[in-house]
């Protein structure tokens, strides 16, 4: 099954774990990429070993002109944007509330919301005039609530879910779907090294993950409007 053949979709964070298993899934099915994110040898590292054709944008995604710029160079390359996948982000264990400086807060809430709204505020335009569109934010599912030593994270990937439901709101009289995912712990290299004791049978592939975001840009999901999507395996 193939259900992106001549569709766009951007993908920030690429180069990252769950980025680049969201890349691999969406190009098997046929989508254009356009991989965002800082690395730009490991976005070209990526592009060269996915099917198809992509576009390499290495560049801050806090940097709205740049990123407006690559939107539309994508666009004259591509054509219409049709997918947002936000999987940019960061995460933080450790720090007390009440120990947590300024400059905690802000580096969580840049890494998870601001780099949200740099890729929104470039690509809605676009999809309001067209009056089409699908957008995947990636939220947390320990970030339905507070949790010791997560108070920045939690509170930045929240921020991320009040978004989405906003964007949502706003955006589903045009006939653009934004959703998200809450996933638990992902199977990743880090996350293994980090709980080397954990049962990793419970936890979330990353092609799970790819493949419930895959659904949401999909138009198998075109009645899911606001949607916050817990991905937790066993756990």
């Amino acid at each position: 099954m193939k259900r992106f053949v001549g569709k766009t979709a951007i993908v920030t964070g690429a180069a990252g774990h769950l980025g680049r298993a969201t890349s691999q899934r969406l190009a098997r099915e046929g989508a254009r990429l356009v991989l965002m994110g800082r690395d730009l040898g490991a976005l070209q590292a990526l592009s060269d070993e996915l099917p198809g054709q992509h576009r390499v944008c290495a560049l801050d995604l806090l940097d709205r002109e740049a990123v407006l710029a690559a939107v539309q160079q994508a666009e004259t390359e591509f054509g219409a944007i049709d997918c947002l996948i936000a999987a940019a982000g960061g995460f933080d264990m450790g720090p007390k509330v009440h120990d947590v400086g300024a400059d905690g807060w802000q580096k969580m809430q840049a890494l998870n919301l601001e780099t949200l709204l740099s890729v929104l505020a470039a690509i809605v335009p676009g999809m309001k005039q067209r009056e089409s569109g699908h957008i995947v934010t990636v939220g947390a599912y320990a970030a339905l609530k507070g949790g010791a030593g997560m108070g920045p994270y939690v509170a930045a990937k929240s921020a991320v879910m009040r978004a989405t439901e906003s964007a949502s709101a706003e955006l589903k009289p045009h006939n653009i779907n934004v959703n998200g995912v809450l996933p638990s712990v992902l199977d990743t290299p880090d996350n293994r090294n980090a709980m080397p004791g954990a049962d990793t049978s419970k936890w979330v592939t990353l092609d799970q993950l790819a493949g419930v975001i895959a659904f949401l840009v999909s138009s198998d999901s075109d009645a899911i409007h606001g949607a916050l999507i817990p991905v937790t395996g066993k756990s």
